[in-house]
């Protein structure tokens, strides 16, 4: 399978070639995007990570790809002609409300050379749910560093989660402190602050200076590592525990934190049971609670771990193999549970929390 750095020259060569030329969308999808999925580890081929044309039910209208993580749709991709204008709000717009309605957070617009990246679930105007927005065809812009946060392997490190929440915070505290010095009137808690910062000023003169200033943020941008590289897992935004060589659990471990129980996360304050878990599963909502001994009711019986719950409510939606009762699931991908903020996150990343303070404390 080619690189992202080997495939991202070969797509922008074509997308020089037919510029200009209505290859229309089908091709588009061929030439350009199908390709570059391949190289972000999707397997375009296996319709368990790559579902085309998916609808949630029968009367939907289809969304071109969904990619899945056990078999779960955790990003859409909505591709257009190269050369269409994805400025048209209702192509956004629609992709959104769907991927809204599917549970889906994530959601992709392009036409082969731009790519725009949305989070449907964000509390804003549907123009400020656009994270990242880069074109293939610019080789300054790095594209590479971008669409990384496609990838398969990204995607299940959630990674665009952790950098979408500090992204999302920074917006809104540029907006906040350029408020303050952008307005007619400063704020007046501003010009005490400064008053005693420095007593010599006069509040006119800290006025007129306010007046006068033109305040730039800059909020660097996290690089995320390329497809081919280990991941590097964040406690928190920016920050990364260094472990010791003891911490590795063999090479090419992707869950380190798959020993943690859902006992050790109640033992170290990160739930506090019980707790309401949820999923919205092909169409259908479940809910299920984790109880103070670890184990988990769903539909008024209770099981011993949370797999074996998903896996049960799994089974209500989906055909079962011959002399199984219930399907083959990680509980700790399935299930949901609300955050601080009230977003809905999944279970698994209390367990890499956990993880994480572990190798930072070294208990």
């Amino acid at each position: 399978m080619a690189t992202l750095e080997e495939t991202l020259p070969r797509v922008r060569d074509r997308i020089a070639r037919h510029r200009g030329s209505p290859i229309g969308e089908q091709n588009t999808k061929a030439a350009l995007i199908e390709p570059l999925l391949r190289s972000l580890g999707w397997d375009a081929e296996d319709p368990d990570e790559v579902w085309r044309e998916y609808k949630r039910r029968s009367a939907d209208n289809p969304v071109d790809y969904a990619l899945l993580i056990l078999r779960t749709p955790r990003l859409f991709v909505e591709a257009k002609g190269l050369g269409e204008n994805l400025d048209d709000h209702r192509w956004a717009s629609q992709i959104m409300g769907y991927a809204v309605v599917a549970g889906v957070e994530w959601v992709v617009l392009t036409n082969g050379d731009e790519y725009r990246i949305y989070n449907s679930h964000a509390p804003v105007p549907v123009e400020e749910k656009l994270f990242r927005s880069v074109r293939i065809s610019d080789e300054q812009a790095r594209a590479e560093e971008t669409l990384v946060l496609l990838s398969k392997e990204r995607m299940k490190e959630n990674w665009i989660n952790v950098l979408w929440k500090a992204h999302f915070v920074d917006r809104q505290i540029r907006t906040a402190i350029e408020t303050l010095f952008s307005a007619t009137d400063p704020d007046s808690g501003l010009i005490r602050l400064l008053g005693r910062q420095v007593p010599t000023l006069s509040t006119s003169e800290i006025k007129a200076a306010l007046a006068r200033a033109r305040i730039h943020l800059d909020f660097p941008v996290e690089p995320v590592p390329a497809v081919n590289t280990p991941p590097v897992r964040l406690l928190r935004p920016f920050q990364r525990p260094q472990l010791s060589p003891s911490d590795a659990h063999g090479p090419g471990d992707g869950t380190p934190w798959r020993n943690i129980s859902a006992q050790d996360l109640i033992g170290a304050g990160l739930i506090t049971p019980p707790l309401e878990l949820e999923k919205t599963y092909l169409g259908r909502r479940f809910t299920a609670r984790l109880e103070t001994d670890g184990q988990v009711t769903y539909q008024g019986e209770t099981y011993r771990s949370l797999s074996i719950a998903a896996g049960v409510a799994r089974a209500t939606v989906r055909p079962l193999p011959p002399g199984r009762t219930s399907l083959q699931t990680n509980g700790w991908t399935f299930w949901h549970f609300k955050d601080e903020d009230g977003r809905l996150q999944r279970l698994d990343v209390l367990r890499q929390r956990c993880f994480q303070r572990k190798a930072l404390t070294g208990a």
